[in-house]
């Protein structure tokens, strides 16, 4: 009855009120009488007509700037997924994609499209909205700068900082006398150019840096502390040698300029004294997301726009007082963090790769069309390489680092990527830089950039000591070794329960290793240790409640997969336990049965839709992340599907073939260490027909009588399976079931799926 009412009302009150309408205009058109109104012909049919309105909405700015900014997303996504596949920083693929959209590329071959999407008209939309967007990754970068650690490293970190800029900064004055009188505009004094072409030469990444130290495992040593010290300081000290570059550029002379570097200073001397306290202050009473109301978020904001809008009209950018604004941010990591994952996914997502192609729409490498042009560029590279990489390493060698650290050390402060893309910028925007020289520099930034990853590597493999991912404890153990890799914590807890029943007896006999590995991107340098105790608290509580003794391992890593293989296979585990990643079954029966689903899809499985390797899946019910493990691991490989999981007192095991009685091992270790109740399924009369197998088991009921029971029967009760606390089946197996659409599939209980080692 309510329905009907519900249902009456409705239709009556959108059909009265539609009638209302109608009559209103009906009558209103008679009020148009004697008012010379005339409708003009335009000659277009209606169809026409809509066309036309159509195309005119299409060149709407506000319609040509979403249009940029979905092509520009999908663009740095694509080539820096690329670039991350081929062991490159992100960073680099979405500098590639600006190049490509702009001049050099798209524009040089297919010049309409070019026009179409990026019209003259609208690049200057298309930059104040990528300034925000630098405005808000400067604010990052200035809060995951850890000033504390200046003070404890400040010595040696100063010196090789300070050299890393200085002869660097000296040697790009210098060419810039040679090449001044060619490439720079005309107006431009040389104290201009040259200071600007040193600040480029001497500039250092240090968001890059940061994230090739964690990928390589860096981050808690000395020397990656040392370095992290000297991107910080370098970081410091080339932005404020940078304000003053600008309000010199801006002044015309050092006299003039001395105007604004004082006040300059004093804004500082404010941020530092007056500002810092009262945001200290306030983010010491809201540090939680639940206090941290709207009001609050809108202080540190304003702080924000407030400092970046000073220091554009002080004359040293806006960029400078985003950064000075991060940096003063109150201390405490939960704050911060709160706050970057509020800006960053805005400012790193979505509007800076629209920097990165404003800067690839202002690099004409076909600019670049003769032979000496390109010797100048494979010159000011070099310059740029000689400078940074040995000026940082000497610097390193002179305060009494190795040869092979020093050289590391010189090879990460040469990483440049985007923090010379935003000094370059600034210069083209001065009208300092020409466009060839721009052009030059970009691709600079691009080479030194690119080779920091295969320099690490050659200077590691040179001094013969390429960095371990095993400890030595570890590889040093000749017992039985399980490596728990784990993601999620709470699976990281079944795990460790499903380790520690395969050796809850074997006492000094066994070694369980729980390994997390997490993407660079997901981390911040300054928080590392924090966010790995509290990915561990869970794993190490739970191993203490179980009497485990466990070894920690953690990695920054920018291929999960491969890292934890590696891992895996130098350290020559016994057995390797991961659990159950997304599931490829989308909506599937098996989906629904396994009770998992994907909230996205993975590029890799489009690319392998559109290439016809779709297949592959067929016969590897896997998603592709476990699937690429199983396939590249050399040791044990036990994949859990858990139900939640928490004693392993009765296991069922199906013996499907000849290939399945590798099984039987696992049985007798949960035998002997947990007590199981092992039941075998003898699918097709394998261990029947099978003498020696038949003897294994016999061998284990003498030992254990009562633990292990054969069935030969082909159905299994739902009752039967539901009552079990593990299954323990072969990969080979596990493929069989889920071809086949086994009626098993909805009542197996917490599954181990186990490939044999290689």
């Amino acid at each position: 009855m309510q329905r009907f009412k519900s249902s009456f009302f409705y239709i009556g009150i959108i059909g009265g009120c539609t009638a209302l309408m109608y009559w209103i205009v009906v009558f209103g058109a008679k009020l148009e009488e004697g008012r010379n109104i005339s409708i003009p012909d335009t000659g277009r049919s209606q169809w026409q007509e809509f066309v036309h309105s159509l195309l005119h909405n299409l060149e709407h700015p506000l319609a040509i700037l979403l249009a940029q900014i979905v092509t520009i997303i999908f663009a740095a996504r694509l080539f820096g997924w690329i670039c991350k596949k081929i062991g490159q920083p992100t960073v680099i693929g979405e500098i590639f994609a600006g190049i490509v959209l702009g001049p050099s590329l798209v524009g040089m071959y297919f010049p309409e499209f070019s026009d179409t999407l990026f019209p003259p008209d609208s690049l200057g939309n298309l930059q104040f909205l990528s300034q925000i967007g630098l405005i808000l990754f400067m604010f990052v970068i200035g809060m995951e700068l850890d000033l504390n650690i200046l003070k404890n490293k400040a010595n040696d970190a100063v010196i090789i900082s300070h050299a890393s800029i200085i002869i660097p900064f000296a040697l790009g004055m210098g060419l810039a006398y040679f090449i001044y009188g060619t490439f720079a505009p005309a107006g431009v004094q040389f104290t201009s150019f040259a200071l600007f072409l040193g600040i480029a030469m001497s500039i250092t990444a240090f968001p890059v840096l940061a994230r090739i130290v964690q990928e390589r495992g860096l981050h808690k040593t000395r020397l990656g502390t040392v370095v992290i010290t000297c991107a910080a300081a370098d970081d410091i000290t080339a932005w404020c040698m940078l304000a003053a570059v600008i309000a010199i550029v801006k002044a015309g002379s050092f006299v003039s300029a001395f105007y604004i570097i004082a006040l300059a200073a004093v804004y500082v001397l404010l941020m530092i004294k007056i500002v810092r306290p009262f945001l200290s202050r306030i983010g010491s009473l809201y540090q939680t997301k639940e206090s941290l109301s709207k009001p609050i978020v809108a202080i540190f904001f304003l702080t924000l726009l407030i400092s970046s809008y000073a220091t554009e009209i002080i004359g040293i950018h806006a960029l400078f007082g985003a950064f000075m604004a991060g940096a003063i941010m109150p201390d405490n990591i939960k704050f911060r963090n709160i706050f970057i994952e509020k800006v960053e996914d805005v400012s790193l997502v979505l509007l800076l790769p629209l920097f990165f192609v404003f800067t690839g729409l202002r690099t004409e490498i076909g600019l670049l069309n003769d032979a000496s042009l390109w010797k100048i560029t494979g010159i000011i590279t070099l310059v740029a390489v000689v400078g940074k990489f040995v000026g940082s390493a000497l610097a390193a060698k002179v305060v009494g680092q190795s040869w092979k650290d020093s050289l590391t050390i010189g090879a990460l402060m040469n990483t440049r990527g985007l923090m010379e893309l935003v000094v370059l910028n600034i210069g083209y925007d001065l009208g300092v830089l020409s466009p060839e020289i721009f052009a030059m520099m970009v691709i600079m930034a691009l080479v030194t950039t690119l080779m920091t990853g295969p320099a690490l590597d050659l200077i590691n493999w040179m001094f013969k000591s390429k960095q371990e991912d095993i400890p030595q404890e570890i590889s040093s153990i000749n017992k039985f070794k399980i490596l728990v890799s784990f993601g999620n914590p709470d699976r990281g807890k079944s795990l460790l329960r499903l380790a520690n029943s395969f050796v809850k007896k074997l006492n000094g006999n066994a070694a369980v290793t729980a390994m997390h590995l997490s993407a660079t991107n997901e981390l911040h340098h300054y928080n590392v240790e924090e966010y790995e105790k509290e990915s561990f608290m869970p794993i190490i509580e739970e191993s203490e409640q179980l009497n485990q003794k466990i070894t920690t391992l953690f990695k920054a890593s920018n291929d999960i997969d491969a890292d934890i293989t590696e891992v895996a296979n130098k350290g020559d585990y016994d057995l390797l336990l991961i659990g159950l990643g997304q599931s490829i079954f989308e909506g599937s029966l098996l989906g629904k049965i396994l009770g998992f689903t994907t909230r996205f899809i993975n590029p890799e499985n489009i690319i392998n839709q559109v290439t016809g390797k779709e297949r592959l899946f067929e016969n590897s019910p896997f998603d592709e992340r476990t699937r690429n493990i199983i396939g590249k691991s050399k040791v044990p490989v036990g994949v859990l599907i858990d139900k939640n999981f928490s004693k392993a007192d009765a296991v069922f095991i199906p013996v499907f073939s000849e290939s399945d009685t590798f099984l039987i091992q696992f049985a007798q270790k949960l035998i002997n260490n947990s007590g199981s109740q092992i039941t075998i399924l003898d699918v097709s009369g394998q261990i029947k027909n099978n003498p020696e197998l038949k003897e294994k088991i016999r061998a284990i009921e003498q030992k254990a009588p009562n633990h292990i029971n054969v069935l030969n029967e082909r159905i299994i009760d739902k009752e039967f399976l539901i009552g079990q606390h593990l299954m323990v089946v072969s990969i080979e197996s596990w493929k069989k079931l889920v071809d086949t659409k086994s009626l098993w599939l909805s009542d197996i209980p917490s599954t181990l799926i186990v490939k044999e080692g290689n």
